[in-house]
């Protein structure tokens, strides 16, 4: 078992082992105080995944209910959160209890939000199934739903009590599922670690590239547990990807937003002398090879006026995290005003025309 500590407060474990969705109850009894549990899940995660934590957990010696929510960015918002906070209550869930985030990084935002208000803050463990929630949503204690103006504009920084990988859930996920998951592993080596992006082009085992992702972001966020300063660095290609699921009508999934959002960062940095030669295209090979899209329809206007509502933006300065070599990226702020005509030069390579 891969045992990750993030140092943050309090401190809590990310467990990496295959088979640990049935053991999830006897780790959680070891992690928190209560013994009344909520697991909170959506319709696409496979139907026995719930029931098999739900026996997990009463076998540990919990009261274990299931909420199921429908899933889809649509239902990522304020009111699928209120159904989990009366089903919660109706459960009898006290102070002392706990949710359960079962599935991918919409469950567990979702979850780890209504975690943070119910009763002014529970407890709360992370069971990420997707690789995306693995290598980057479980972690970090960032919680949020979506508002009409924009993606996870209305949230709260609440750190869970524990977090437990099973790679082998990540056999039922459909192609483009597991792909998306790909755009975060491949941003977190962009970020900080030449060596990660040489593990994927390599291929190399998933559960070490998850391992090596949650010691990358662990790393970061106990420094900056609540995003002011180098934290920021973990939003690469997140500005422009986050435009572009909205300018979608949230019909891309939030990796492939990423990636595409990445090549726009990566292509004006090269462009305007910010960034080492070759990183571009480093990166779209990747990416590429992941069978994640390497441009958008949209043109770089439309993903500049789309951007202004970024959670990111200070007053009119946007800051922007802009690759600097390989395996290495810097923060970079920007007038909002500027935006669109510093990523016009993306129209026709990774942006339309």
């Amino acid at each position: 078992m891969e045992k990750l500590t993030v140092a943050v407060t309090p401190p809590y474990e990310a467990l990496l082992e295959n088979g640990l969705l049935d053991r999830a109850g006897y780790y959680a009894a070891r992690a928190v105080r209560g013994r009344r549990v909520m697991i909170v899940t959506d319709d696409g995660v496979p139907e026995a995944y719930p029931l098999r934590a739900r026996a997990s957990f009463e076998s540990a010696g919990f009261a274990a209910e299931i909420f199921v929510f429908p899933h889809g960015e649509a239902n990522k918002t304020l009111r699928t959160v209120e159904a989990a906070l009366d089903a919660a209550d109706a459960a009898g869930l006290t102070r002392g209890d706990l949710f359960a985030a079962l599935g991918g990084g919409l469950a567990g935002d979702l979850t780890g939000l209504a975690a943070a208000l119910y009763l002014r803050g529970v407890d709360f463990i992370q069971i990420p199934t997707t690789l995306l929630a693995m290598v980057d949503a479980s972690v970090g204690g960032k919680t949020a739903v979506n508002l009409r103006g924009g993606k996870n504009l209305c949230g709260a920084f609440h750190q869970p009590r524990l977090v437990l990988c099973d790679p082998d859930t990540l056999s039922t996920l459909p192609p483009a599922v597991y792909a998306e998951g790909m755009a975060e592993v491949i941003k977190a080596g962009a970020i900080c670690d030449a060596a990660l992006l040489d593990r994927v082009a390599r291929h190399e085992d998933i559960a070490g590239v998850i391992a090596g992702c949650i010691r990358i972001k662990a790393d970061i966020v106990r420094g900056d547990e609540h995003d002011r300063g180098r934290r920021q660095l973990l939003n690469l290609g997140h500005t422009f990807g986050h435009a572009l699921e909205k300018l979608s009508g949230f019909s891309i999934y939030h990796g492939e937003g990423v990636a595409v959002g990445m090549l726009i960062a990566a292509f004006a940095a090269e462009a305007h002398a910010l960034c080492e030669p070759g990183v571009y295209a480093e990166l779209r090979s990747l990416i590429s090879d992941a069978n994640l899209p390497v441009s958008t329809a949209f043109t770089a206007r439309e993903i500049a006026a789309n951007a202004m509502n970024d959670k990111k933006r200070q007053g009119d300065t946007l800051t922007l995290v802009l690759p600097e070599k390989r395996g290495k990226s810097r923060l970079y702020p920007i007038p909002a005003a500027d935006l669109a005509a510093f990523i016009a030069c993306c129209d026709g390579e990774v942006t339309a025309r």
